[in-house]
C-alpha cells in the first residue's frame, strides 16, 4: 500500500506541475485539461481537475477506487513559451505511446526548462522589425517605418526592465506604451517624415494581448466560462494601458 501511494503521490505531482507550466505558457484551459488527461490516462490512473487562472487543483483516483492524491497548486503569472506548450504536448504522447514512466516525465520537463531563451538583442531587433513592417503596412514610409522600429525597440526594452523590477505587469504596459508612443510623438511633434501618424499610430501594436485574447474566446466556446472571462478582463486591462499610455502622449504633446 506505501508504494501505491507512493506512486499515486509522485504522478500527481509531476501532473500539477505540468498543468501549472501550460497554463502559465499560454495554453488554453481546454488543452491543459486533454493534456494532463492523456498523461495521466498513459500512466494508468483517472483524473478530476479544477483548472481556474490562478490555480490548480487535481484529484487521482487509483483503479481500486482506495488510494487517491489530491493537492491545489498556484499558477504562476502568465506569460506566452509556445515551446513549452509543444514540447508538453509531445510529450503526453510519448507517455501514452512509448509507457513513459514518471522520471522520464520529470528528466524531459528538466530539459524543457531549460531550453535557452533567444538572447535579448535579437528579440528586440526582431519585434522591432515587426513594428516596421506593422508601419508599412498602415502606408507609412521608410522614414515612418525607421520611427516606428525605434519606437517599438525602446518601448520593449522598457517593459523588460520594469518587469525585471517586478512592477505590476499592467504598469509595465503603460511604461512601454508611454515610451514607444512619445518617441513616436516626438517624430510626429517635429513633423518627420510625410506621415509621423502611420509610425505613432503602430508604435504600440507589439503590446496587443493577442494570446490572452484568443485563450478568452477558446475557453469561452468550450464551456470554460470563468476562465474565458478572466483571460478577457486581463486581455482588456492590457489594452486600457495601452491605450492609456497612447492617451499620456497625446495630452503631454497635443499631437
Amino acid at each position: 500500500m506505501k508504494t501505491l501511494k507512493e506512486d499515486a503521490q509522485s504522478v500527481g505531482n509531476i501532473l500539477l506541475e505540468i498543468g501549472a507550466l501550460l497554463m502559465s505558457s499560454g495554453a488554453s484551459t481546454n488543452r491543459t485539461r486533454v493534456t494532463l488527461e492523456r498523461i495521466a490516462r498513459g500512466l494508468g490512473y483517472g483524473v478530476e481537475l479544477l483548472i481556474t487562472q490562478r490555480a490548480l487543483m487535481l484529484t487521482i483516483i487509483e483503479k481500486d477506487q482506495q488510494h487517491f492524491f489530491s493537492r491545489l497548486k498556484r499558477i504562476s503569472p502568465h506569460g506566452v513559451n509556445f515551446r513549452i506548450v509543444s514540447g508538453i504536448s509531445h510529450l503526453s504522447w510519448y507517455v501514452m505511446e512509448e509507457n513513459w514512466t514518471v522520471a522520464q516525465i520529470t528528466e524531459e520537463l528538466q530539459r524543457l526548462k531549460s531550453l535557452p531563451h533567444y538572447p535579448r538583442y535579437v528579440v528586440l531587433g526582431f519585434v522591432g522589425l515587426a513594428g516596421a513592417a506593422f508601419c508599412h503596412i498602415f502606408g507609412g514610409g521608410t522614414t515612418e517605418m525607421a520611427v516606428a522600429f525605434a519606437a517599438t525597440i525602446a518601448g520593449l526594452f522598457v517593459r523588460q526592465e520594469a518587469m525585471k523590477k517586478k512592477f505590476n505587469p499592467y504598469l509595465c504596459v503603460f511604461f512601454a506604451a508611454f515610451t514607444a508612443s512619445l518617441f513616436a510623438g516626438l517624430a510626429e511633434y517635429y513633423h518627420v517624415g510625410l506621415q509621423p501618424d502611420k509610425a505613432f499610430a503602430t508604435s504600440v501594436l507589439f503590446l496587443v494581448p493577442g494570446v490572452p485574447l484568443i485563450n478568452s474566446v477558446s475557453d469561452l466556446m468550450d464551456g470554460n466560462i470563468q476562465n474565458g472571462i478572466v483571460r478577457a478582463m486581463n486581455g482588456l486591462m492590457i489594452a486600457f494601458s495601452i491605450a492609456m499610455g497612447l492617451f499620456a502622449v497625446k495630452m503631454i504633446l497635443n499631437v
